[in-house]
C-alpha cells in the first residue's frame, strides 16, 4: 500500500500508524491513521448519515470541515466512479470508528482508504465516535485538527496549531469551491426552460435534477455579475448550496436582490436559502452543531406535511415558524421549519416569484421526499412565462419564434 496511507499490509495483522483528532478545548481522541498521513485543520462536525459517505466527502458544502461519521462502520461499499458530487473530495479531514477492511460492492473500484490517500485527505480511524459526537453536541462544533505520522507531536503543540486556525464564523469559502468557468448541462429531451445557476458550491445532482425536467442549466461562477446572468437569457435563477458564513457573501446577496428586483423566478437551497433570506432583510447565525444527515424532518407550514430531508448546514436564518415580514421586495414569510429545534427551513416571497429551502431536494444521498420542489420551480417559471406573454405587445411572439429558429439553425 502507498506509504502515505494509514496502514501497511492488509488484514488484522497490519501495522497501524497512530493518529489523533485534537479539539480546540484540549480534548484528544486517539486512533490510527486513515487515508493520507500528516496534519490537517478544520471545524469538527458530525454527520448522522448511515450511507452516502462518498457523496458527503465530495459535497463542496463540507469545505473547511473535519467530518465525523456517527455510523460505526464506514467504507463497506468502497469507492466508485459514479457517485461523486464534484470533481474532488472537499472535507479537510475524516474521522471514523470501524473502517471496512475489504469493500464489497459490484460498482467499487477501490477502497475508501485508498481514495482518501490518493487525494491527500488526512483521516483517523478507531476513534470512539459515539463519545466524540456527544462531546460535540454538548460543546458545539469547534476548531480541530487531525494529526498522524510525523505530524503527531505533543498535545500542547497540536492544540496550539488548532487554536491558530481560523474559525468557521466569518469564513468566506464560496470562492474556493465555485467553478472557474461557466458550463452548461443540457436539458433531457426538448428544452422547456433555461436556468442560470449561481455556483456557491453546487452538487452534481442538482443540474441533473433540473435537466430531467427539460431545463438547460447554465452554471455560473460565484463572482458573476447581473450582466453575466442576464446574458444567458434565463427563465429562472437558481442559488446553490455552499460552505462558509453567509454573512461574508455580500456579492451574492446583492446579486440576489437585483434578480428579485427584475422579478425573475428564483429558487435557492441550503446556502442559497440563507443568501435569499439575507437579501430579504433576515439575519443569520451560527448554529451550535448544525444539521448534517439524511433523516432530518421538516414541516411545510402551509400544508402541515412532514418531509424527511438531507441537510448539511451550520448556519441558519433568524425567524420564527410561520413568521410574516416585510422585505425590500414586498411581503414574505417563513415557510418551513425543523420540529427538532425550530430552525428556519424555508422562505417564500409573496410579491415576487422566489422561494428557498434549507435542505437538499436533490438528495444525494438521501430521501426523495423533497424532490417535487424542482417541479414547483418549473411551475413558477411557467406562470412567469404566461404573465410575460400576456404583457407583451402584439407581434412579440413572432420575434421569439424567429429567435428560436435562429438558435436551432446554429
Amino acid at each position: 500500500m502507498d506509504s502515505k496511507l494509514g496502514t501497511r499490509g492488509q488484514g488484522r495483522g497490519a501495522v497501524k500508524t497512530p493518529g489523533a483528532l485534537v479539539l480546540e478545548d484540549g480534548r484528544v481522541f486517539r486512533g490510527s491513521a486513515y487515508g493520507a498521513q500528516g496534519a490537517t485543520l478544520g471545524e469538527a462536525v458530525f454527520c448522522t448519515g448511515m450511507t452516502g459517505y462518498q457523496e458527503t466527502l465530495t459535497d463542496p458544502s463540507y469545505c473547511g470541515q473535519i467530518v465525523v461519521q456517527t455510523a460505526p462502520q464506514i467504507g463497506n461499499t468502497g469507492w466508485n466512479d459514479e457517485d461523486d458530487e464534484s470533481a474532488r473530495i472537499w472535507v479537510r479531514g475524516y474521522v471514523v470508528r470501524d473502517p471496512a477492511r475489504t469493500p464489497s460492492n459490484w460498482r467499487s473500484r477501490r477502497s475508501l482508504d485508498e481514495e482518501l490517500g490518493r487525494q491527500g485527505i488526512v483521516g483517523v480511524s478507531g476513534v470512539d465516535t459515539r463519545t466524540l459526537t456527544r462531546h460535540l453536541r454538548e460543546r458545539g462544533a469547534m476548531r480541530s485538527g487531525v494529526f498522524s505520522g510525523d505530524a503527531l507531536t505533543d498535545v500542547d503543540s497540536m492544540v496550539n496549531q488548532v487554536l491558530a486556525s481560523p474559525p468557521m464564523k466569518g469564513a468566506d469559502l464560496a470562492g474556493e469551491v465555485t467553478t472557474a468557468q461557466p458550463y452548461v448541462v443540457a436539458a433531457e429531451g426538448q428544452r422547456r426552460f433555461r436556468v442560470a445557476a449561481l455556483d456557491l458550491g453546487i452538487k452534481a445532482n442538482t443540474p441533473r435534477q433540473l435537466s430531467r425536467r427539460g431545463i438547460e442549466v447554465h452554471v455560473l461562477p460565484a463572482s458573476s455579475t447581473l450582466e453575466d446572468l442576464l446574458a444567458v437569457e434565463p427563465d429562472g435563477v437558481f442559488l446553490s448550496n455552499g460552505p462558509g458564513d453567509p454573512q461574508t457573501q455580500a456579492h451574492a446577496i446583492e446579486l440576489t436582490g437585483q434578480v428579485l428586483g427584475r422579478r425573475l423566478p428564483l429558487f435557492g437551497i441550503c446556502f442559497g436559502n440563507q443568501i435569499l433570506g439575507r437579501a430579504l432583510g433576515l439575519g443569520t447565525y451560527k448554529m451550535r452543531y448544525g444539521h448534517r444527515g439524511i433523516n432530518i424532518p421538516v414541516i411545510d407550514i402551509e400544508t402541515g406535511k412532514v418531509a424527511i430531508t438531507a441537510q448539511n448546514h451550520g448556519f441558519a436564518l433568524e425567524g420564527e415558524p410561520g413568521q410574516a415580514f416585510e422585505s425590500p421586495f414586498g411581503a414574505a414569510k417563513i415557510s418551513h421549519y425543523c420540529p427538532n429545534d425550530g430552525t428556519v427551513e424555508g422562505v417564500r416571497c409573496l410579491d415576487v416569484p422566489a422561494f428557498s429551502v434549507q435542505y437538499h431536494p436533490e438528495a444525494a444521498a438521501g430521501p426523495h421526499d423533497a424532490a417535487p420542489l424542482f417541479d414547483e420551480f418549473v411551475t413558477l417559471m411557467q406562470a412567469h412565462a404566461r404573465h410575460d406573454r400576456a404583457a407583451q405587445p402584439a407581434g412579440a411572439d413572432r420575434v421569439r419564434v424567429s429567435r428560436t429558429t435562429q438558435e436551432k439553425a446554429k
